[in-house]
Formats: C-alpha cells, sequence, structure tokens
C-alpha cells in the first residue's frame, strides 16, 4: 500500500505562501536550510517501500555529499530487500508466502520484537498480522464494494500478533494463512537506517523523506527544523508548521488510503474489529527515532485520542499532535507547532 507520497522542499521560504504549487501531500519543509554560504544542497530522489524517498544533504563539499546519499539509499534499498511487500524476494514476502523463515535478518528480528512490544503497549492495536485485512479490503475495492461481514469473520481469527514467534532462528506462524506487513514501521527504519549512513560519512545536515521525516543534525545558525503538517481536509492547505528539533515526525491519517468516500474506511484498520477507527482524521507523532515515530502515529490513530495520548505521554521525548473527523486539533504540551 502507498501509505506516504513525498515532501515539498521550499528551503529558505519564511512564509506558508512561498511553498505555492509545490506543497506535498503530508508535508513541507519551510525554510530550514543551513544557511551558511559554505555548504551546498544535494537532494536525491527514489522510490522504495511503496513510496516516494528523498534525501537531501547539505555539506561543503558535494562529492563527500553526493557519496554520503549514495550510502543512505543503500541503506534504504537493504530495509526493502528484507522488509518490503513489494518484492518477492524479500524477507517478508518469504514468510508470507510459507508460513516460516528461517535466519531472518538481524534488523527483521529487532523490528518484530519492537512491534510486539508496541502491541502490547496498545492493547494489540498496533498489530502486524493486519495484512489479511488490508488484502481483503484491496480486493473488494476492487469490486467497488467493501467486505461482507461473513468475510470479515472469516479473516479476523487470522490477524493476532501473539502468533508470531520470533527468534534469531526463526520466524513463524501459529496457523496457515496469515500474513504481516511492516507499512507502519518499516518506513521509520528506513529513515533511520539513512540517517545514520549520512552521519557516518561526515554530513552534519540532513533531511530524510522515507514516508516519515527523518533528520540528521540541526540547520546551521538555527534551533530547529521548520515542518509543515497537511490538513487532512484541505490538500492545499497546512494546519500549521511543526519545529522539529533532533526528533523525527510520522503522520498516519484517514486520508491516504480510502475504502469509502466519507472516510469511514481506510488502510488504518482495527485489528480487533476488521474496521477503520470513526474519531480520529489523522495523528503526527514526534519521536527520538523514525521508527518509533512511525510505530506510533499508527497505533495511537487506532487506540483513539483519549488512550493513544495516555500512551504517548508515558513515553520520554514523544509528543503527538490529534486531528478528529471535525478537524478540530490538540497536542500533548510539548508538540511544537505554530
Amino acid at each position: 500500500m502507498r501509505r506516504r507520497k513525498f515532501i515539498s522542499y521550499a528551503l529558505g521560504a519564511t512564509a506558508l505562501g512561498a511553498v505555492g504549487a509545490h506543497f506535498g501531500t503530508k508535508y513541507a519543509l519551510l525554510g530550514g536550510s543551513p544557511g551558511a554560504a559554505q555548504l551546498a544542497k544535494l537532494t536525491r530522489y527514489g522510490r522504495a517501500l511503496g513510496t516516494d524517498i528523498s534525501i537531501t544533504a547539505f555539506h561543503a563539499n558535494p562529492a563527500t555529499a553526493d557519496l554520503a546519499i549514495a550510502r543512505a539509499f543503500a541503506a534504504i534499498d537493504h530495509v526493502e530487500h528484507v522488509m518490503s511487500l513489494y518484492r518477492p524476494e524479500s524477507e517478508i514476502s518469504r514468510l508470507n508466502r510459507d508460513g516460516f523463515l528461517t535466519n531472518p535478518d538481524p534488523a527483521l528480528v529487532r523490528v518484530l520484537e519492537r512491534a510486539a512490544d508496541l502491541s502490547r503497549q496498545s492493547d494489540g492495536a498496533f498489530d502486524v498480522t493486519v495484512q489479511p485485512l488490508w488484502s481483503l479490503y484491496h480486493d473488494a475495492a476492487a469490486q467497488g464494494t467493501l467486505p461482507s461481514a461473513q468475510a470479515l469473520a472469516a479473516t479476523l481469527p487470522r490477524v493476532d500478533w501473539r502468533q508470531v514467534s520470533v527468534s534469531t532462528a526463526a520466524i513463524r506462524f501459529a496457523q496457515p494463512h496469515m500474513a504481516i506487513t511492516l507499512n507502519g514501521i518499516a518506513q521509520g527504519l528506513a529513515a533511520d537506517a539513512a540517517g545514520h549512513a549520512l552521519r557516518e560519512a561526515g554530513v552534519a545536515h540532513a533531511l530524510i523523506d522515507s514516508g516519515e521525516i527523518g533528520t540528521v543534525g540541526l540547520p546551521a545558525r538555527k534551533d530547529h527544523w521548520s515542518i509543515g503538517l497537511k490538513d487532512p481536509r484541505q490538500p492545499a492547505s497546512l494546519l500549521g508548521v511543526a519545529a522539529l528539533a533532533d526528533r523525527c515526525l510520522a503522520t498516519s491519517g484517514d486520508y491516504e488510503t480510502t475504502f469509502a468516500a466519507d472516510f469511514s474506511e481506510h488502510h488504518l484498520l482495527d485489528p480487533r474489529t476488521g474496521h477503520s477507527p470513526t474519531a480520529l482524521a489523522s495523528v503526527s507523532v514526534m519521536a527520538p527515532t523514525a521508527l518509533e515515530a512511525d510505530a506510533l502515529s499508527t497505533a495511537v490513530f487506532l487506540m483513539g485520542p483519549d488512550h493513544g495520548r495516555a500512551l504517548v505521554e508515558s513515553l520520554p521525548g514523544v509528543d503527538a499532535l490529534f486531528v478528529d473527523k471535525a478537524n478540530r486539533l490538540t497536542r500533548t504540551p510539548q508538540f511544537p507547532l505554530s
């Protein structure tokens, strides 16, 4: 599923209007360029994990920035090689096909262990085994309809994160016809992997869009990156501008892949009911890592504003912005929005 699209960059912009026709689907980078004449800006684009990818790096030596970006894309490619639903040879594709996977990549083990932790924390709202539900809705949408109650009842028993065993030796499903998706966490991992590669290559200022926003350092002469957040009901407008410093950002919304014109059913499916939650239009989460922000934005959306906020406030360095179906905003105290 194409959960994420692209960031539009308006480096050096000082007003929302400067974004103009380049405003992206979820975010716009407003200003926040290093602003130092000796730093060259280099941006490269690609595609991975079902979404468009962009990496912008700033460095005094363009050749160094170019090499660093190449290494960052190689790190993202490794994540896709392991976790993509779109590559038939990926480890996730093989696991979903065969029901087991031996000698899994260590990164896959770590991600599934973190996903299981979040499933426990969210009382099962976050569940990587939701893929059969997504497939059911996708197939019904191709016929111009929604899944029947009978089809949902037949599918739900195959959705249960507790029926996945994970070890360094093997990953196994407890019953046939289960499948997992890491679309709620892998794009965050990709941003983190790209950021690590950029830092190791000597880049001190960078923005990564893997569908989630990853940051490297802070803009020179500034204390934050300015990220415009999309209004879920007004595609050409911003909810506001988030000041991002030493954290990463992810947004989950009911507008990204819809199965009903009124946004009542969409790709964010509650594994416990088989339906989409009804309270929220979008959730944006800031967290120390993009993986955590990515997974939490999905989990919090599914948990709803009350339980989701309680989870966010229990975690260090995590804040959230909630937008309900009437487009009303609430946020935790340390979510910086102007």
